[in-house]
């Protein structure tokens, strides 16, 4: 064998030339010449897939079409050109063909059988001796194999509705399956500019152009789960439901690092998902901080919305010592126990229940809104008072506490309230309370068929 670099190089370029063609019609690029004499007397890219052959290496292929051109199977004298290392079939073919050498570029650390793996021509005992030389121009041809690859996998993120990105992570839909009251399918969009190709779960049931539509937007830890109870008189009265999944949470993808939620991105989101849907008539339900995300929304799209129920949503950016406890042991103790939280606040608690709250935290890393919470509690808009005003002067105004007394009492949370917003103390209706001090809870005692009642055109 002629061990002139200049020689080899030529004649790898040629193999070069060989897997673009395989690359071009969607094949693994590899390619490979046959060489008697300096001459090219067989080529070959590869071809299983459009040949469906598992055989159509383009080894195998270059040495029939050089076997051809001799008129013998015999390649007594001929050199092989390969931009990767041979796998065992074919470095088998090319001893079975007695070629004299072969010469590759990119070594194949998972399936070559010239050095990689194993080495097939180092076998003293096989009846031909083929030699091997390895690496002529192997930076060219790991650069056309990385290409290749990086390019099949944007087409195949491309054909997906709603690929991942490479810095989020995504609940199994498994794992919300079968969940007790939650017969709702979520809509995907990730077409929304805020989500940079997040994916968004979305319920959104009844009709376009129902009387109202209630957008139920939920807070830390929570989920549209929440809202389950509700949904069922909702939409029996022929109204529209729109429950959002908002990212870190939920069904939605969840951003990675912490960093990535703000107060400002979330309630982005929430006005173009507004938007988008074409969203009118509204009634605001929000359940923790995700009230005041869905007020900063009604102020920037007043428009838009028709009146808010606010449950547990507390109206300050300074917090009870005991309220901010709570949100920061979610933020820093990667085990807490989403369920067992929520059943504090909820009264109740049961296994199916238990794991549905701890569904989209239950795998590692999955945390990073928890731990976000407290710094976005920090950035909140203050509620819009006047627009609150207006709503209770028009009956289209509830605020209620808590179902329990944790982790403030309802004491608390309406001297809050009334802090933040002083007109609100000539406003009775605007409490929703059995008596005072006794919240109602929003899955008893007809919550859904009264808001319905007393939000009603």
């Amino acid at each position: 064998m002629d061990f002139d670099t200049s020689v080899h190089e030529h004649f790898m370029r040629e193999a070069l030339e060989q897997a673009r063609c395989a690359a071009d019609c969607g094949e693994v690029p590899v390619g490979a010449v046959v060489v008697k004499d300096g001459q090219v007397i067989g080529r070959g890219h590869n071809r299983p897939l459009s040949a469906q052959d598992p055989t159509a290496h383009a080894e195998v292929l270059a040495l029939r079409e050089a076997a051809r051109t001799l008129g013998n199977y015999r390649l007594d004298g001929c050199t092989l050109y390969v931009t990767l290392e041979p796998c065992t079939m074919c470095s088998g073919a090319m001893l079975h063909a007695r070629v004299d050498a072969v010469v590759y570029g990119a070594p194949e650390p998972r399936t070559g059988a010239a050095g990689s793996v194993l080495d097939v021509f180092g076998y003293a005992a096989i009846n031909h001796q083929t030699r091997v030389l390895r690496g002529v121009l192997a930076a060219q041809c790991s650069a056309l194999m990385a290409e290749f690859f990086q390019l099949r996998r944007l087409e195949k993120k491309a054909q997906q509705p709603h690929p991942l990105r490479d810095w989020a992570l995504r609940n199994a839909d498994e794992a919300f399956a079968g969940l007790p009251a939650w017969p709702w399918q979520p809509q995907w969009r990730s077409d929304l500019p805020a989500l940079q190709g997040l994916r968004l779960a979305v319920v959104d049931e009844g009709p376009e152009d129902a009387a109202l539509t209630w957008l139920c937007l939920h807070g830390s830890p929570g989920w549209g789960y929440g809202f389950r109870h509700l949904l069922p008189d909702l939409l029996a009265a022929g109204h529209r439901v729109v429950v959002p999944d908002l990212p870190g949470f939920g069904r939605s993808d969840q951003p990675k690092k912490d960093k990535r939620h703000s107060a400002p991105w979330h309630l982005q989101i929430i006005a173009e998902l507004i938007e988008a849907l074409n969203l009118r008539r509204l009634v605001l339900v929000g359940q923790g901080d995700g009230g005041r995300l869905g007020l900063a929304a009604a102020q920037a799209l007043p428009e838009r919305f028709a009146g808010a129920w606010l449950i547990d949503t507390w109206p300050l950016n300074t917090q009870p010592q005991q309220r901010q406890q709570w949100f920061e042991q979610a933020a820093r103790k990667p085990g807490w126990d989403v369920a067992s939280a929520m059943a504090e606040l909820d009264g109740s608690s049961n296994a199916e229940e238990a794991c549905a709250w701890n569904a989209p935290f239950a795998q590692p890393g999955h945390r990073a809104a928890l731990k976000a919470w407290p710094r976005l509690q920090t950035e909140l808009a203050a509620p819009p008072a006047d627009l609150l005003q207006q709503w209770a002067q028009a009956d289209r105004l509830w605020l209620q506490p808590a179902v329990t007394q944790q982790p403030v009492s309802a004491a608390q949370w309406q001297a809050a309230w009334l802090q933040a917003v002083p007109q609100l103390a000539a406003q009775t209706r605007v409490w929703r309370q059995t008596q005072p001090g006794a919240p109602v809870p929003a899955a008893q005692q007809g919550g859904g068929a009264a808001a319905v009642e007393y939000f009603a055109p």
